[in-house]
């Protein structure tokens, strides 16, 4: 299993990136899978369905399967976030984990960046930055020899960026 991240602020459009990365490096035969860590508060279930009742009535885990898929929930109730490895030790296997978030992980990042959102990049403050990918060219500060530009808009040579640089787990 490789990993890559992905990151970038809120409206960069790191989701409308991602929807176009998974089929570009699908299409190359390989399995692909994501992790998102959101800052907020998430809930894949609705009230008043059983797997709501059942996982606000107190059990860690609710597993839940239906025709098409199954989603395990598992319930933190005021313990520590799992860290990524914890996480990534539950996946079934694939060829690519693409990870969305994670600041601190040591692993491999991408950023999307757009100048008009207005807010400054990420690098070089997170660390395991190695690309950017934009709308416009960086400029200011201007980035190291060693961090990739890639145009946001050619999905195939981000995909091939992401394949060539993926660290192994």
């Amino acid at each position: 299993m490789k990993i890559f991240g992905v990151a970038g602020h809120s409206g960069m459009g790191k989701t409308t990136l991602l929807e176009r990365l998974v089929p570009a490096i699908a299409a190359r035969g390989l399995v692909v899978s994501l992790i998102k860590h959101s800052h907020k508060n998430i809930d894949i279930d609705r009230p008043g369905k059983d797997s709501y009742r059942l996982r606000e009535s107190g059990c860690k885990e609710v597993l839940l399967l239906g025709n098409d898929r199954w989603a395990l929930m598992h319930e933190l109730r005021g313990a520590p976030e799992p860290s990524l490895d914890y996480l990534l030790d539950r996946m079934q296997h694939c060829d690519l984990v693409l990870i969305e978030g994670f600041k601190n992980g040591n692993f491999p990042k991408l950023e999307v960046w757009r100048a008009s959102v207005g807010k400054p990049t990420l690098w070089p403050d997170w660390p395991g930055i190695v690309a950017i990918a934009s709308d416009t060219p960086l400029t200011a500060p201007a980035p190291p020899a060693g961090l990739a530009q890639l145009d946001l808009s050619d999905a195939a040579s981000i995909a091939e960026f992401v394949l060539l640089h993926a660290a192994r787990r």
